[in-house]
């Protein structure tokens, strides 16, 4: 137990050690436990949003609703651009290059920035007809555009918060990309509520005034990771001469992001997919079944967490000439992750209406949402070690493997098997939850498959 407690409190804290060298299973700890927090206060600050802007009325959240689902294409450049510096950085910690991974993290920064910049432009100047294509009613249109211009604007903050807290996590200082995400959630917590309402001296500014809390707590989170590179107190440290641009290092990140952003664009768009399928079945049967996948989301962080950590472990060992160390990491880390999740599992498949009622009371609801819940955590097993092997494609740099495996399993597969078995056989919304988990298991299947043929093991970054 103490010496449990000793690597908690030095994963919370940081620590220099060389992943590379120490025993795989501590590695795999003092990574994923900072990682985890990081994950959980990634998703906060979208509750705390939605939390006093319902304050507001329907509408306030509908905007809310609509502009995070422009935000979410956002998103997927910036996890894409942020897999691409997290093996680029990697790797060059493993090699033990540290001026190469400081290069790295810079052309990363840069490219983020002009990318955040050259999204903002039109986002900011057109979100009121963007408001409007999407189908917005008129006053949401007219008054709450401000919104949706604010955080279009800002997006830059948020590829940037993504990529620098990608080099952290890649060179292994995991716990300060967790404080710098717990900073910005402070700072948007104490800030919502004052903008918002008006709170003491500051003026009553709507929702506009949690566009600005979001933006002002990120952007306070980048000038800090900022500072923390600068300082120097890590393994990379940005100096001046690193501050050139270095044209083919930014390709060579361009190039490696085009696949993670791919595969975080066929995940979104497939789960839109499924809920167009499941919308044919009735207003509470689409309520049971988004509260059930809210609640997944929710209960699987920890797995990214540890998906994350066993990605920096390939990049690091496959830096180090070290493949067979990468792939025990992997192996290691994907079983640790079945427990965890067959833990899940098993309190969702036996009792879930006791979750779902937790968000909503009606009977119908809670109904349709527990055999959502049960159904689907059939697969979590099989997934717990499908997240973490297409992580590892990742953290190697390969992110073609996971995209064409996303493109087969969620597209080509899911949506049809989903539609198939929900009409033509008529087994009505059970279908789509049969075929979430089929298509995980196929993910999973081809994910080992592809990854113990080892070609990942070869990828040049």
């Amino acid at each position: 137990m103490a010496q449990i407690r000793s690597a908690l409190v030095e994963a919370i804290k940081g620590t220099q050690q060389d992943y590379t060298a120490m025993d795989l299973k501590r590695s795999i700890f003092l990574l994923a436990i900072p990682m985890i927090l990081e994950m959980v206060m990634e998703s906060v600050f979208a509750l705390v949003d939605v939390y006093f802007v319902s304050r507001l009325g329907a509408e306030a959240v509908a905007t809310v609703g609509l502009t995070e689902s422009i935000l979410s294409l956002i998103y997927a450049v910036a996890m894409g651009l942020a897999m691409a510096t997290a093996a680029t950085v990697a790797r060059r910690i493993g090699e033990k290059d540290y001026s190469r991974a400081s290069n790295a993290a810079v052309q990363s920064i840069i490219v983020a920035f002009t990318i955040g910049v050259i999204i903002a432009i039109p986002g900011a100047l057109f979100s009121s007809e963007i408001l409007s294509l999407m189908g917005a009613e008129s006053r949401i249109v007219d008054e709450f555009y401000p919104y949706m211009t604010i955080m279009l604007g800002g997006n830059a903050i948020i590829i940037l918060l993504f990529v620098i807290n990608a080099v952290f996590r890649s060179s292994g200082d995991a716990a300060i990309a967790m404080r710098v995400l717990w900073f910005a959630n402070i700072v948007n917590c104490i800030l919502d509520p004052v903008l918002i309402f008006g709170l003491g001296p500051f003026p009553e500014l709507g929702i506009k005034g949690a566009a600005i809390a979001t933006n002002i707590g990120r952007g306070l989170a980048v000038i800090y990771q900022l500072y923390l590179l600068a300082k120097g107190n890590g393994r990379v440290l940005i100096k001046r001469e690193d501050l050139k641009p270095d044209f083919k290092v930014m390709i060579g990140i361009m190039r490696i992001s085009l696949g993670g952003i791919g595969q975080s664009l066929i995940a979104t768009s497939s789960w839109i997919g499924m809920v167009r399928i499941i919308a044919v079945f009735g207003s509470e049967v689409l309520a049971g079944y988004t509260i059930a996948i809210r609640i997944l989301i929710f209960s699987i962080l920890p797995s990214w967490g540890l998906s994350n950590a066993s990605a920096t472990l390939v990049g690091q060992n496959l830096g180090a000439e070290q493949p067979d160390r990468a792939e025990k990491a992997v192996w290691i880390a994907g079983f640790i992750n079945i427990v965890v999740l067959g833990f899940v599992a098993i309190a969702f498949i036996s009792v879930p209406d006791w979750f779902v009622r937790f968000f909503d009371k009606t009977d119908s609801v809670v109904n349709y949402g527990s055999a959502c819940l049960r159904v689907i955590s059939y697969g979590l097993i099989s997934y717990a070690m499908g997240m973490v092997i297409v992580q590892a494609f990742n953290g190697a740099g390969d992110t073609k493997t996971p995209t064409w495996i996303n493109l087969f399993c969620f597209w080509l597969f899911e949506i049809p098997l989903a539609y198939t078995l929900a009409i033509p056989l008529a087994m009505n919304e059970q279908g789509v939850y049969y075929a979430i988990v089929v298509a995980d298991t196929c993910m999973t299947l081809a994910g080992i498959y592809l990854f113990r043929k080892g070609k990942w093991r070869l990828k040049q970054v």
